[in-house]
């Protein structure tokens, strides 16, 4: 009787076993679906406020690199290859050097440049005779055509425009535009007084090639105290449009659209 007995209470113990088991699996279940609908009660987290518009001076909106026209002039400018803007800065400051510090004029630089060189390849060329040796490798130098035609082009475009903006100031529709225009012809004009048209370009040149990176790499710094002198100059400018400009009687105006 003993030995029928035992199989009950083991089977019985193990019965026991496997429920305490569910129980144990259906407590963590609710558990986590209790923590899963806590996690849906809680509110959705608000979305992050949008980012403040930095300002750039002249609505820039677009990277220096692609303002100042992308491409190898713009990597030049902004020393992508420090060795092609050092040396084209080293030119200049050579070229500027010669004429302006040595008085140097441009006629006499080509002429003596051009003797020179022609001396030393007539000179060589005639004693490779003499020492038989082969005569020197002159390359044969021309200009291409299609950049010459595409430089004109470009220019001559830019020279019409600059004539079409001055003949519609000229016209007296845009009082602003003509106080604008005129004063930075007077510091033009100031400048000019001060050095030579030689002078002036090499100035241009060098702060060509050293503005442009030192905004690029301090911009951050630099959009802040330009937004707040944008703003003066604006309220300024208010205050001498209501007291001066707007005395002034105004240019025809176009012909409105007929409806």
């Amino acid at each position: 009787m003993a030995d029928h007995e035992e199989p009950k209470g083991g089977e019985s113990l193990a019965e026991k076993i496997v429920e305490k088991i569910h129980a144990a699996r259906g407590s963590s279940s609710s558990s986590s679906s209790g923590s899963d609908s806590d996690d849906d009660d809680k509110p959705a987290a608000p979305p992050p406020p949008p980012k403040a518009k930095v300002y750039r001076p002249f609505g820039r909106e677009q990277p220096v690199h692609k303002v100042l026209g992308g491409g190898k002039p713009a990597d030049v400018l902004l020393w992508r290859n420090k060795k092609i803007s050092a040396g084209a800065l080293g030119v200049a400051t050579a070229i500027w050097i010669l004429f302006e510090l040595l008085e140097y004029h441009l006629l006499t630089l080509v002429c003596h440049v051009l003797i020179l060189g022609l001396a030393i390849l007539f000179l060589w060329s005639n004693a490779t005779t003499f020492i038989h040796k082969k005569p020197p490798h002159i390359p044969e130098v021309s200009i291409p055509e299609k950049p010459v035609l595409e430089f004109a082009s470009a220019l001559s475009f830019e020279i019409n425009r600059a004539f079409a903006t001055l003949r519609e100031i000229a016209s007296g529709r845009d009082l602003k535009k003509f106080l604008l225009v005129i004063a930075v012809f007077w510091v033009l004009s100031i400048v000019g007084s001060w050095s030579n048209f030689l002078t002036l370009f090499y100035l241009v040149f060098v702060l060509l090639h050293t503005v442009p990176v030192l905004y690029e790499k301090y911009e951050d710094k630099v959009d802040p105290f330009a937004e707040k002198a944008t703003t003066e100059i604006k309220k300024q400018y208010a205050v001498f449009d209501e007291k001066v400009l707007s005395k002034f009687p105004r240019g025809p105006l176009k012909d409105k659209k007929k409806v």
